[in-house]
């Protein structure tokens, strides 16, 4: 029989086709495009080990198994056979294949499906069900693919509230490198991306393989080596004992996974998911205000109308009304769960604030944490029991909130009664959708209940935005602590992190956005003093910091002196003219040579903008080059820089031009040579255009 071959923008992925009556197909290679080759060529050079595509001890594999589970009282090792194998495949554009198998004596049927898209990234998903007559335990079901050898490194990413997706970088050796989840979240310290890379490998060079599991519950990441000489990525839902068990003819099935590779480091890999987001086209992202830092729980309505006033003088685009305007929510200790507008701060309903915004040519939304409540609340005190855990005893209070039990159908029913309503009569253009606190102690009728509450929680968004296809949805949980592809499935942008602190939101952005583009990244221009980590940055910093996103403001602008509002108004005006590039370009990212700074960029085939970005004090007096990544080698661009230049720069002669006409020079100089970087002081960014001649 001939592998199948699935190729796509220079990637390939190489299935064999083993005898139906012995095992599932190997996977024989990940990585490059293997050129006009067909799969029957190929036979010589697949004798390598390889991992099934599910591996399994039965497959002579005595690495983890991709399927774990049993029966109680009757163990009986699965040993798949093959039924069908359906290819749909077009050479250079990807393809499907959908393989089913079963193994009668184990009493299970499989069915795993692989697709990869033009862009050349893979994604990967299998179902498995019960066909015999006592119950089937699901312990694990995962999804992995092979990496060669020469992957040497492993790259992943930790966090905690407010600094999120801070890498770690190791050895990749023998044994299991393992990220698992527990928070019901996906985490602040959830990796995202778990990477294989050749050693060395960086944004702009060497060979790398990366796995996410798009899944907002509890997930694992792993890499596995072993001493037989193969090597895998695996991602897949982490459940709890118990928590799927399947009576006859029940199945379960894992969420997508997705698999991406690179022969030209991160950023080629990041393009590839992006690719996958962007396949979903967004409208225009308008620039959003948010008021939670300008004004807390403090809603007094002249305040707000003279926020929105200066909102939009600044050009702002939109108005979001966070936490504080429902019942009870006074702080933040009562009142979630609650969802009517508080009469005694709203005795005409928010219309007055919607209709100034509108007013004002700008869209409004609403916060919400709708899947939270207080004890301290009337649904908690009239509906103890819809709260997520064991009725005898309450779970670990966090930020003096409980999970509400949306797989419980008068819970969810309740929500979508309240979130319908509410955007109805107001006409809600936006949801900040938030989720404040990890999940402890998860019981749902009786069992483990992660998986019952992430189906539903995608369920009831899938609804609400079924009955109102316009509304836009942020995901926000407490920042950045559920950004995952399954989410990212049902909203249109991410809330990065609850730090505004744009030092932090450099590494933060930067890494969050290997996976996320950046049109769907919240961005926001903080307050001069930053209200987490208490630094105070020059606004310059903060707005070329907050451009390359889904720009916002989270700032009290009452505040604010007329100069500083002028200033603002002039970074958002240049962020709409920079959009349709920032929200459809490639993201590009220099390995550049100084750790105090940062060169990052977007580019188009036509245009580029980039940042050089000065974190700290140089080691060295004068620093090195700007080497422009990505641009056509071919093209001739003019160079000139983008918005205000920073405070007391010294800035390059290609910057000041004497005639003031701008540079011209080829994209193979810019990006070889580069161009004479600008001396920045510590927390200081200078924006460089390109246009093509």
């Amino acid at each position: 029989m001939s592998p199948v071959i699935l190729s796509a923008a220079g990637a390939a992925l190489v299935l064999d086709d083993p005898d139906p009556q012995w095992g599932l197909p190997r996977v024989r290679h990940f990585g490059a495009a293997l050129g006009p080759v067909s799969g029957a060529a190929l036979l010589p050079a697949l004798a390598s080990p390889a991992p099934p595509l599910l591996p399994a001890q039965g497959d002579s594999w005595y690495g983890r198994p991709g399927l774990s589970g049993g029966r109680d009282g009757d163990q009986w090792p699965v040993r798949w056979s093959l039924d069908r194998l359906d290819a749909d495949t077009v050479s250079g554009s990807g393809g499907t294949v959908t393989i089913t198998a079963s193994d009668a004596r184990a009493g299970l049927g499989l069915v795993c499906e692989l697709v990869m898209d033009g862009g050349g990234l893979v994604r990967m998903r299998h179902a498995v069900t019960n066909t015999a007559a006592s119950p089937y335990r699901v312990d694990g079901l995962v999804c992995a693919l092979p990496v060669p050898g020469r992957a040497a490194e492993l790259l992943d990413f930790t966090g905690r509230w407010a600094l999120e997706k801070v890498p770690q970088r190791a050895e990749f050796r023998h044994g299991v490198w393992s990220r698992e989840n527990r928070r019901g979240r996906t985490g602040h310290d959830g990796t995202g991306l778990l990477v294989a890379g050749t050693e060395g490998f960086g944004f702009r060079g060497g060979e790398v393989w990366a796995v996410h599991a798009g899944w907002s519950g509890d997930h694992v990441h792993y890499a596995e080596r072993l001493p037989e000489g193969v090597s895998l990525l695996a991602a897949g839902e982490l459940l709890e004992p118990g928590e799927v068990v399947l009576g006859e003819g029940e199945s379960y099935r894992t969420p997508w996974v997705y698999f991406t590779w690179s022969g030209a480091g991160l950023d080629d890999a990041g393009a590839r998911l992006h690719g996958h987001l962007r396949a979903r086209p967004l409208p225009v992202r308008p620039v959003t205000l948010n008021n939670w830092e300008a004004t807390y729980f403090d809603h007094g309505l002249d305040r707000l109308l003279e926020l929105a006033d200066r909102a939009a003088a600044a050009g702002i685009e939109r108005f979001v009304l966070d936490d504080g305007w429902f019942r009870h929510r006074r702080h933040d200790r009562a009142g979630l769960g609650d969802w009517y507008v508080d009469e005694g701060v709203w005795p005409d309903g928010l219309h007055p604030l919607a209709d100034r915004v509108r007013k004002l040519g700008m869209q409004f939304g609403l916060w919400f944490e709708p899947e939270m409540v207080n004890p301290d609340s009337d649904l908690a005190r009239e509906h103890p029991d819809w709260i997520l855990g064991r009725a005898e005893r309450m779970p670990p209070p966090q930020r003096h909130q409980q999970v509400l039990d949306l797989a419980r159908p008068e819970a969810y029913a309740y929500l979508l009664e309240r979130l319908d309503a509410l955007v109805g009569e107001y006409a809600l253009d936006y949801i900040k959708w938030d989720h404040n606190r990890d999940i402890a102690e998860p019981v749902h009728a009786g069992v483990a209940g992660v998986h019952a509450q992430t189906l539903a929680t995608y369920r009831l968004l899938d609804e609400l935005r079924g009955r109102h296809p316009r509304l836009e949805i942020e995901s926000c949980s407490s920042g950045g602590a559920r950004v995952d592809f399954g989410i990212l499935a049902r909203t249109d942008r991410v809330w990065t992190s609850d730090s505004n602190d744009a030092l932090d939101r450099q590494a933060i952005q930067r890494w969050t956005g290997l996976l996320v583009p950046p049109e769907r990244l919240g961005c926001h221009v903080g307050a001069p003093h930053d209200h987490v980590t208490g630094r105070s940055l020059p606004l310059a910093f903060r707005a070329a910091t907050a451009l390359f996103g889904h720009m916002g403001v989270e700032w009290d602008l009452t505040s604010a002196s007329q100069a500083e509002l002028e200033e603002l108004a002039t970074w958002i005006a240049l962020h709409k003219r920079l959009r349709p590039l920032l929200h459809a370009g490639r993201v590009v990212r220099a390995d550049h040579p100084d750790r105090s700074a940062l060169l990052h960029g977007v580019v188009l085939p036509e245009r580029a903008v980039y940042a050089y970005v000065q974190l700290t004090s140089r080691t060295d007096l004068v620093p090195g080059p700007l080497r422009l990544p990505g641009l056509d080698p071919d093209a001739v661009y003019e160079v000139r820089v983008a918005g205000p230049a920073p405070e007391r720069a010294a800035l390059p002669a290609w910057a000041v031009p004497a005639d003031g006409a701008p540079v011209r020079l080829p994209g193979s100089v810019l990006g070889e040579l580069g161009l004479p970087a600008p001396a920045l002081r510590p927390a200081s960014a200078l924006l460089v255009e390109l246009e093509k001649v």
